[in-house]
Parts: structure tokens; sequence; C-alpha cells
């Protein structure tokens, strides 16, 4: 008994496309399932990405009010009159560097936020080609398959161009930067 998997003479013997064609869509079901994997990688980091820019800009949001309510008690220690005037601006002075440091802050904070939402959309792009690269070589694969059922070389060739054009459109997203 030979080694290894025999097919029947009988379901493949009119037609001698079978091996090399079932060959090829095996390489572009394999293909598929690679590029559909990284795509969905690039998705996954792109959703981790933009809720980190959302933390970012929530952030952002908070030391914004607190700059305001800093802002409201120097411009309330600039209009009390109090008998302790050295107290009073020593206070102002001391409310009005929380002020300098907010306004610091929050632009530090809307750069990192800035900085996400750029790295976002970098994958974002990624993503796309990934996506776009798989669509490519389900359609090869499927035109392939259409081989097996009329016979015909052209089919075979078409859905090896297309696949390969579908992996070439994916291998661009390696090369996407923004």
């Amino acid at each position: 008994m030979p080694e290894g998997i025999e097919l029947p003479e009988a379901e493949h013997g009119d037609n001698p496309l079978v091996i090399p064609v079932s060959v090829t869509i095996s390489i572009l079901a394999v293909l598929v399932a690679a590029v559909t994997l990284l795509g969905h990688r690039a998705h996954t980091e792109e959703l981790l990405l933009q809720a980190k820019a959302s933390d970012q800009w929530s952030y952002y949001q908070a030391k914004n009010i607190r700059l305001h309510e800093m802002q409201v008690v120097v411009d309330q220690f600039g209009v009390l009159a109090n008998q302790d005037k050295e107290k009073t601006q020593a206070l102002g002075e001391k409310y009005k560097k929380e002020v300098e440091r907010y306004e610091k802050d929050k632009d530090d904070i809307s750069e990192k936020a800035k900085e996400l939402e750029n790295e976002r959309d970098l994958v974002s792009h990624r993503a796309d080609r990934f996506d776009g690269g798989e669509g490519l070589i389900e359609v090869g694969l499927v035109i392939c398959s259409m081989t097996l059922l009329t016979k015909r070389r052209f089919y075979w060739f078409a859905g090896i161009l297309i696949g390969a054009a579908g992996v070439a459109f994916a291998l661009t997203a390696f090369l996407v930067h923004l």
C-alpha cells in the first residue's frame, strides 16, 4: 500500500488541473487566514489607541476644569479686600502658579492625545490595507475554484493573479506612514 493519500482516478481522471488548482486554493486559503489575522490585530490596536486617546482627552478636560476653578479663585482674591493684604497677595500668587501649571499640563496632555490619534489613524490605514488584501485574495480563491467546475485554465491563472494582487496590496500595509 503506497504512503500518502491517493485520490481515486474517477474523481480527477479527466481533469489534470485538479491537483495543481487544489494546491493553489490551499495556499490562497492560508494567505487569507494570515492577512485576516493581521487585519484583526490592526483593528484591535486601532480600538486600543482610540480608547487611550479618549482617556487623554478626558484627562485634558479634567485639567481644564481645574484650571478654570483656579482662575476663579485668583479672580476672587483680586476682588476681595481683606485686612491682611500680604496674606491675600501670597495666596493669590500661589493660585496663579497653579493656573500656570494647569495650563502647561493641559498643553502636554493635548499633545499626547493628538499623538495617540495620529498613531490610531496610521493603524487604521494599515488595517484598511489588510482588509482590501483579504478581499482580493478571497476573490482569487473563488475564481481559482471555478477552474474545477469549468476545467478552464483561464480561471486558475486569473485567480492566481488576483490572489497575488491581494497579497501585494496587503503587504503595502507595512509601508504606510503618515
